[in-house]
């Protein structure tokens, strides 16, 4: 039994040294070098190329390197009648926590603008918002959706939450399921996507949804990119309805640079980096997934097929 490593960011040798470093013992190897991949019975990967997982016949789970697993579906070559396990990293949901924070009082405190106007030599103050006065609403209420709602009230944000099924989480209301969706439209004065990809919240951030947004209100979209139609946003944006966007990811990575984003002062970017795993943190999960699949225990952190998440 061995580990293969399936990436394309250049962080194959980062992981693979972490795994070693944590347990000698390991049989590691990166897709790239030969191997024996008959041997290889778990894929640790992320975003890997589609159909870099046919050679891998013995391969009995696929083990996503981040929370997101929306990639794996995509890829129509993929095995589909193995295990599909995810990371749960309280770092990953602390780091996304403070990203959405330090993203929410830049706007509300015309950081963004007065960093805009600074290049032009415009001197104009603008009146600011206050945290009590800024309702916050969180689309995706899952370890990480849920722990930046409460850092959110915490901090003082009226915070509300909307999910696929009912949670509940101290300070925060909660609307559940699709008849409720417009009710936590209507009051969110900046929305927050942290919603899994599926096939049924793709596009979900569309000019329907806009619409039903307090007028003026901000959207942040730290997801994944298909959950956004991006002419939509723009639209929105154009008319006035949105005063502004925060957009963490893209439909394509890096976003290329011809795309009307990079041009509109109204939209704020950052390179997919508001969370990222950490492998010192996320190592010891792996490791005990690859004992129990060894030893033919139930898996930490299985994904629902069913529900893609």
């Amino acid at each position: 039994m061995a580990i293969v490593i399936i990436r394309q960011d250049g962080k194959i040798d980062l992981w693979k040294n972490a795994l070693l470093e944590a347990d000698p013992l390991l049989e590691v190897y990166s897709y790239l070098e030969e191997h024996p991949k008959e041997a290889i019975t778990l894929a640790l990967i992320w975003k890997h190329p589609k159909g870099s997982l046919t050679p891998y016949k013995n391969l009995k789970c696929i083990a996503s390197a981040g929370a997101g697993v929306d990639y794996i579906f995509e890829d129509e070559t993929a095995p589909e009648d193995i295990p599909i396990t995810r990371i749960v990293d309280p770092y990953l949901a602390g780091d996304m926590s403070e990203h959405v924070l330090a993203t929410i009082l830049a706007y509300i405190k015309n950081l963004n603008a007065y960093k805009l106007n600074q290049f032009k030599n415009i001197w104009k103050p603008m009146d600011y918002k206050r945290i009590k006065d800024t309702t916050v609403g969180i689309m995706g209420l899952g370890e990480l959706g849920a722990l930046t709602a409460t850092d959110l009230s915490k901090a003082g944000f009226p915070v509300q939450g909307w999910s696929r099924s009912h949670k509940e989480i101290n300070g925060v209301s909660v609307f559940s399921g699709k008849d409720s969706l417009d009710a936590f439209l209507t009051t969110t004065g900046v929305l927050v996507c942290l919603l899994p990809l599926t096939p049924e919240t793709t596009g979900i951030l569309n000019k329907e949804l806009f619409k039903k947004l307090p007028n003026r209100a901000f959207v942040i979209n730290v997801a994944r990119g298909g959950h956004l139609v991006d002419e939509d946003l723009l639209e929105a944006l154009d008319n006035g309805h949105l005063s502004g966007a925060c957009l963490d990811v893209y439909h394509q990575e890096p976003l290329p640079k011809a795309h009307p984003f990079w041009n509109n002062e109204k939209i704020h970017m950052t390179p997919h980096y508001a969370s990222v795993s950490d492998t010192s943190s996320v190592i010891p999960q792996i490791i005990e997934n690859y004992k129990r699949l060894r030893k033919g225990e139930p898996l930490l952190n299985e994904v629902d097929r069913n529900k893609g998440y």
